[in-house]
């Protein structure tokens, strides 16, 4: 019976780890390695990580530096980070690859604000889901007569509080990131 609070816990745990990733994706106007991270590159016919082929740094508020650890990767990871969604044009100086930073809009922070809220969103079913996933999985046990009706109501209970205690997570994350976003 604890089994499937447990499960819950971890299922949950998890959604709040892929909001996490995703909010690391949102740009806030300021560089960081994170922004870079869902990037895939052609390394001998795989797709991996471009952090796996190179080293990403920070040089400054608003430029990242990544050095190929083979040289020959540089024109692929350029073109890799030009494709993708993020719409940075990288600048190549010998090993070199600078990615500077556009200034953010007050626009395009509100569109940027829109897409946090959305993943928030997101996050919050997904929680629920599990949410009632674990309430089935209780009221099969209860018509089974495998516990009983107290029982039922103590493991409902504590699914509940484990979804306030995520929930109010997801809001501290998206209330931060919406913080990030608007400061200029």
């Amino acid at each position: 019976m604890h089994k499937i609070i447990q499960d819950a816990d971890v299922r949950m745990q998890k959604g709040i780890e892929a909001f996490k990733q995703a909010m690391s994706k949102v740009r806030t106007g300021r560089a960081n390695p994170s922004l870079l991270e869902h990037i895939r590159v052609d390394y001998y016919g795989n797709l991996v990580p471009l952090s796996q082929v190179s080293n990403i740094t920070v040089a400054d508020a608003r430029t990242l530096a990544i050095s190929p650890w083979e040289k020959k990767m540089t024109p692929v990871i350029e073109k890799a980070i030009m494709t993708s969604d993020l719409g940075l044009n990288p600048v190549t100086s010998g090993d070199l690859i600078r990615v500077p930073l556009p200034v953010i809009t007050e626009d395009r922070r509100k569109d940027l604000t829109k897409v946090v809220r959305n993943e928030a969103e997101t996050a919050r079913v997904s929680i629920r889901n599990v949410r009632r996933d674990a309430n089935a999985a209780i009221k099969e046990l209860l018509k089974n007569k495998d516990i009983a009706e107290d029982e039922e109501r103590r493991l409902t209970d504590a699914t509940q509080k484990l979804t306030d205690k995520f929930t109010a997570e997801i809001e501290v994350m998206l209330a931060a990131k919406e913080k990030d976003l608007m400061a200029i």
